[in-house]
């Protein structure tokens, strides 16, 4: 029976200490598996009282009210699945169990101690970065430490009513890609839908662009007054988190600044991951010299044969190059800021971001500079250029 195997998941939980300050979410999830590991056990007071106590801190958590009925209706008859109340929607008990589900998985996810493969490296203005992970119903968020990704904590979410993978606008997907925080949208300025505020990202992004997807309004944000949490597929398409853990989480967010990587499956680095991305630096660097000695025709082997950069493709910009450089009698190429996050819906596809120092005898600017870089055949091209 459905009930008996859900039991079964939960008495199985281990619960193991963070070493850092709990999610909301988190003490939720753990408090309500609690609530089930004595019904579990036929100590249906004891689980009555665990989840009253839960109720509570959130009158507001439908999860935990669900939990309640089945337990209040036990005294009556004997459960014969989660979700026993009579006459409800059919739908909105499949949400309620579906919720269930993802909490009690991420309650057994065991604590991440390995780099994502999505965050090869962080600048230094960078000081933390996220990770949602669609299938699990999980944001991840990290902190930056020298360059390199530490766990922080993670999550519940809830994401497009219809999964993700974004193709067009209104579809009810949420995008797979690497975006940015772009703006806060405060309280104030929101209907209750949305919480306590909400955080734009940068969707569509250059790729998404020449992939040709299109929609607009993918945002970060939290839960109306009256709603704990949300089932974990119900927006239209942003990432939806509740009220208490978008507060935690909003300290550590950056405008403009602060990388949100959207997958579909959470994969993490190995030492195939590392070979990879020292190749790339490599690939970068010889860009950079090759541009530096004003050797035109060697700097352009760089560029992918499908290169664009808004509305100028290879052969246009090969001419613009050839034509500027012509004019110089000497370069210099200074980065800095250097940022890598491989994309996580097209293999061997990297974005790069990186300040540019650009100085040579007639000309010199600094730039904040993306480049999307593509491995194919075992050499790494650029297949976009652009200011960020």
């Amino acid at each position: 029976m459905r009930l008996r195997a859900l039991t079964a998941l939960l008495i199985s939980v281990c619960f193991a200490p963070l070493a850092i300050a709990e999610p909301v979410s988190r003490s939720m999830e753990q408090a309500l598996t609690k609530s089930m590991q004595a019904v579990g056990n036929n100590h249906l007071d004891l689980a009555l009282n665990e989840v009253d106590s839960l109720l509570k801190i959130n009158p507001n958590f439908k999860l935990a009210q669900l939990v309640r009925g089945d337990l209040l209706l036990a005294r009556a008859k004997p459960l014969t699945d989660f979700g026993n109340a009579p006459n409800a929607p059919r739908d909105k008990l499949q949400d309620l169990r579906d919720e269930a589900n993802a909490r009690l998985q991420r309650v057994q996810q065991q604590q991440p101690i390995a780099t994502p493969k999505y965050l090869w490296q962080l600048d230094a203005q960078q000081r933390y970065a996220i990770v949602v992970d669609t299938g699990k119903s999980t944001l991840y968020l990290f902190k930056n430490v020298n360059g390199e990704a530490r766990y922080v904590a993670d999550y519940y979410i809830s994401v497009g009513k219809k999964g993700s993978d974004k193709l067009s606008e209104g579809d009810q997907k949420t995008p797979l890609g690497v975006y940015f925080v772009n703006s806060h949208i405060p309280r104030s300025k929101l209907s209750d839908f949305y919480g306590i505020g909400a955080f734009p990202l940068s969707y569509p992004n250059e790729w998404d662009k020449r992939e040709g997807r299109d929609g607009h309004g993918i945002w970060l944000h939290g839960t109306p007054g009256d709603t704990y949490s949300r089932p974990p597929r119900a927006s239209n398409g942003c990432v939806v988190l509740s009220n208490d853990d978008l507060l935690q989480l909003e300290k550590n967010l950056q405008i403009g600044i602060t990388p949100v990587i959207i997958t579909n499956q959470m994969e993490w680095s190995d030492e195939a991951d590392r070979n990879e991305r020292a190749e790339l630096l490599l690939s970068i660097e010889q860009w950079r010299s090759d541009w530096e000695s004003r050797d035109t025709e060697n700097y352009l082997t760089h560029y992918s044969p499908d290169f664009s950069s808004g509305n100028m493709n290879l052969p246009a910009f090969a001419q613009q190059k050839r034509l500027v450089n012509s004019g110089k009698t000497w370069i210099k190429v200074q980065m800095s800021n250097l940022s890598i996050f491989p994309y996580p819906s097209q293999p061997e596809l990297v974005v790069v971001n990186f300040e540019q120092d650009y100085q040579s005898n007639n000309l010199s600017n600094r730039m904040h500079k993306r480049q999307y870089w593509l491995k194919r055949d075992g050499r790494w091209q650029i297949v976009y250029e652009g200011a960020a």
